[in-house]
């Protein structure tokens, strides 16, 4: 059905987990943040979708860590924790962002179902957002070292498994 790859992700929602495996072995593990209201796949749930998907677009190559993002752009900013308090609220996009786009028509690919559509990253976030608890949108959050690191390691088209 899907062939294998050498170099995917897979993310476990009941863990909070992020596993890169290269050639079928572990090579890295992270605690992540997903969704504050769990799994789903409709659009405006604000949930984290399930399924098949694949890094579609990578964003912020050579931007500076903590590099604040709106709409997928650069803002000028960069993080910090004076900035954080002068904006509560905000949804911070940090550092680094990998668009996801669904493989699976019907379940996370087109209609009201299309990951890509939903806009589902695997971004940064601030330091004081904890990991291993669901907190996002919707988007899989990660500290924003190991967001460059999985950005440098992982090729447009990578395979990235979630998983309830």
């Amino acid at each position: 059905m899907f062939k294998k790859q050498e170099k995917q992700i897979q993310i476990s929602v009941a863990k909070q987990m992020l596993v890169v495996i290269e050639q079928g072995s572990t090579v890295a593990e992270y605690s992540i943040s997903t969704a504050l209201n769990g799994v789903g796949q409709q659009e405006g749930s604000e949930q984290t979708p399930l399924g098949r998907h694949q890094i579609r677009a990578k964003i912020g190559g050579g931007c500076e860590i903590y590099t604040v993002f709106i709409g997928r752009r650069p803002t000028g900013e960069r993080y910090t924790p004076a900035l954080g308090e002068a904006n509560p609220g905000r949804d911070w996009i940090l550092s680094r962002i990998l668009w996801l786009s669904g493989l699976e028509p019907g379940k996370n690919r087109l209609g009201s179902v299309d990951s890509m559509r939903r806009y589902i990253y695997i971004h940064g976030t601030p330091d004081t957002e904890p990991m291993g608890t669901p907190k996002s949108h919707g988007c899989i959050r990660m500290r924003n070292e190991d967001v460059i690191t999985l950005f440098n390691w992982a090729p447009v088209g990578c395979v990235v498994d979630i998983q309830s």
